[in-house]
Order: structure tokens, then C-alpha cells, then sequence
């Protein structure tokens, strides 16, 4: 009987996180295949635009560094409750509104909604699945993902059906409501784990090794808002439609949902992660590369390769970022320190590629940046030994 009622739990508590999770990406990749419309309609050009995903993400990186000290108000009930919260509030106000001064206030608030729920997650998975954390970390990696490639191949559609681009960004209310109802069910077992008063095993502003596992989550996701943000108006410069451009969005989210959940399982006895973030990473390396010397050849190739690759490492850094803290909430408190750097410098990139987007006049200059950041990101992979991650953590490795 106790076994059954253990099953039951950690099927409800997964339930949830896919349920919450797939309420983190829409408000990003719902804007890229409706960019031209909504140019269009609000007279805003590409460096604006790139502020609808960078200023979510941005927004990602800063809360989550408040973590420590918001914990001491915040439950973890509460955070999520008011992360939903928000990001249903902008999904409703971008349903209204006409202009692009609103249309990015609004991604700055659906970017805080965001921020205090996924600066939550990893922690809660780590404490939740401890005993399976890789392939947990592969489920939360890909329930993010696929709410992602949901608006991106619906958004057009809902959009063309209303006659509005407006409508395209507001319907993504509806899972946020979902998980609501679901949370309001579930969430009171939240505070009999640890409640109000954790403190995620304080900061790590000193620690190098913090700081290394915060950029190089940083730079290796840096390619995945790049492309959400413009692969679809990418693929309308080479004759497409804003349909075949989400649906380009789409396929990289089935491909990053692969591989988040199959590297993860495929190398589940190995403790060392670096052997499937060399993959991972290979994997971005041939499609960037393939997007640059020959776009034309097979675009869904090279997309999917792209989508394989990041989806593998954002869920094998966020693992390997956990699995260098033993306790579930010093654990949780690193995570939450490395999203935070790491969503700044995320959010930072896409601003950059959509710069050299408009001073080149193309997107080459954009995927070769990529492309060179790709090959650093598999230089400092060997640093992540994991008979090193004690010494590194240690306090002899802070900085001074």
C-alpha cells in the first residue's frame, strides 16, 4: 500500500511540473512567427523586437538572484501562485492591447511570471526525484520545450483564425488556468515539504565554479532564444511563410524534446555528464555550420540537429549544476543562481544576433556567432569532471 500511495505521489507531483512548465515558453516563442504582423501593426523594428525575448529572459536571470532573500517571505506555493499568476495577467493584456510600448511591458511582466516559477522548478524536481534526477530534469526539460513549440506552430493558426495577431499571443492563458486549478489541488502538499523560510543554502556570488556553470549555462541556451526569436522572420527572408516558420519552430521543439529526454536516458548509468554535452554540442556545431555553408540543402536538417542539441543541454547542465551540491536545497540555491546569470547573459544574445541581423542585412553573421560560441562551449566542457565538483564547490575555490 505504501509503495502504491509512493507512485501516486510522484505521479501527481509530475503531473504538476509538466502542467506548470508548459506555461514558461509561449510568451517567447509565440512572437516570432507573427513578428512581420506584428511589425506591421506596431511599427516596431528588429532591435525592438528582440526586446520581446530578450526582456522576458532577462527578467529570468535577475529574480532568480533575489532567490535567497525572497525565500524568507515567499513560499514556494506562494512564488509559483504569483508567477502564474502574472504570466496569465500578460497573456490577457496582450489580447487588448495595440502598440508596441505595451506589447513589450507586457513581456516584461509575463518575464517576471516566468522568472519566479522557473527560478522554483529545479529545486523542487531535485527534492521531488532526487533518485532519478536525470531523467526528471529530462521531463521538466521537455514539458519546457514542448509548451514552447505548441505556440509556435498554434499561434499563426489561432491568430489566422480570430483575424488578429493579438489573439495568437493571448491564448496561452488557457494552460496557465489549467495549471492553477491543478496547483490550488496539489499545492498545499508543497508547504508539508519545506515551506516559507527556506533559504536555498544561501548565495554563491563568490564561488568561481558558480559563476563558470552560470555562463556556460548562459552561452549554451543562448542559441535556443536566438532561434525562436528569428527563425521564422529567417525563413520569411528566404521566401517563406509565417506558418512554414513556426512550424520550423515546431520541429526544433520535437527534436529539443528528443533530446532531452533521450540523451539523458541513453546515458543514465554514466555519472559524468560531459560525454552527452559533447554530443549535445556537436550536435549544434553540424546544424549552425549547415545553416551557414548551405541553408537551402535541408533546413529541417539543420534545424533539427540545432533543436537536438540544445534540448540535450539545457537538460544536462541544469543536472550537472545540481549534482555538484549533495543537499536537495543548497542544490536548489545553486540551480536558482545559475539560471539567474545564466537568463542574463541568454537574454543578451538575442539582442546581439538580432544586431548583426540588421547591420549585416542577413542572418549569417548571427549563425556564425553561434556557431564560434558552440565550439567554446566544447573546450570548457572538460572542466566538469565529476570527481571535482567537491573541490570546486569548496570554499578554498571562492573568489576573493
Amino acid at each position: 500500500m505504501t509503495e502504491i500511495s509512493s507512485r501516486w505521489r510522484s505521479a501527481t507531483l509530475l503531473l504538476l511540473v509538466v502542467a506548470v512548465t508548459l506555461n514558461l515558453r509561449p510568451i517567447l516563442t509565440s512572437i516570432g512567427p507573427l513578428l512581420e504582423d506584428i511589425r506591421t501593426g506596431t511599427g516596431i523594428g528588429y532591435q525592438q523586437a528582440a526586446l520581446l525575448t530578450a526582456l522576458p529572459v532577462l527578467c529570468m536571470g535577475l529574480v532568480p538572484l533575489l532567490q535567497p532573500w525572497l525565500r524568507r517571505w515567499l513560499s514556494e506555493q506562494g512564488g509559483l501562485l504569483l508567477g502564474l499568476a502574472a504570466i496569465g495577467v500578460a497573456c490577457v493584456w496582450r489580447l487588448l492591447l495595440g502598440n508596441g510600448t505595451a506589447l513589450i511591458a507586457s513581456a516584461v511582466l509575463a518575464g517576471l511570471g516566468v522568472a519566479f516559477v522557473q527560478a522554483l522548478m529545479p529545486g523542487l524536481v531535485n527534492r521531488w526525484f532526487s533518485q532519478r534526477l536525470a531523467l526528471a530534469m529530462g521531463v521538466y526539460s521537455a514539458a519546457l520545450m514542448s509548451g514552447g513549440g505548441l505556440a509556435a506552430v498554434l499561434g499563426p493558426r489561432v491568430a489566422e483564425h480570430f483575424g488578429h495577431w493579438q489573439a495568437g499571443l493571448g491564448v496561452w492563458v488557457l494552460p496557465v488556468l489549467l495549471a492553477l486549478l491543478l496547483l490550488g489541488l496539489i499545492g498545499p502538499k508543497l508547504e508539508a515539504a519545506a515551506g516559507r523560510g527556506a533559504d536555498g543554502g544561501g548565495h554563491f556570488f563568490g564561488s568561481r565554479r558558480a559563476w563558470l556553470l552560470a555562463i556556460y549555462f548562459g552561452l549554451i541556451n543562448g542559441g535556443y532564444t536566438s532561434m525562436v526569436a528569428w527563425l521564422p522572420a529567417y525563413y520569411q527572408q528566404v521566401g517563406g511563410s509565417a506558418r512554414g516558420g513556426g512550424e520550423l519552430v515546431g520541429l526544433m521543439t520535437i527534436f529539443q524534446v528528443l533530446g532531452a529526454l533521450g540523451l539523458p536516458l541513453l546515458l543514465r548509468r554514466l555519472a559524468d555528464r560531459r560525454p552527452g554535452l559533447w554530443l549535445a554540442l556537436l550536435a549544434q556545431l553540424l546544424g549552425f555550420a549547415g545553416l551557414l555553408l548551405d541553408p537551402a540543402l535541408s533546413p529541417g536538417l539543420w534545424v533539427g540537429l540545432i533543436g537536438f542539441g540544445l534540448g540535450a543541454c539545457f537538460s544536462l547542465s541544469l543536472t550537472l549544476t545540481l549534482e555538484h551540491r549533495k543537499d536537495p536545497r543548497q542544490a536548489g540555491g545553486l540551480a536558482a543562481f545559475v539560471q539567474g546569470i545564466g537568463f542574463i547573459i541568454t537574454g543578451l544574445v538575442p539582442y546581439l544576433t538580432g544586431w548583426l541581423r540588421d547591420i549585416s542585412g542577413d542572418f549569417q553573421a548571427s549563425w556564425t556567432l553561434l556557431t564560434v560560441t558552440v565550439v567554446l562551449m566544447l573546450l570548457v566542457t572538460g572542466r566538469f569532471a565529476p570527481n571535482g565538483y567537491t573541490a570546486a564547490m569548496s570554499p578554498a575555490s571562492t573568489v576573493n
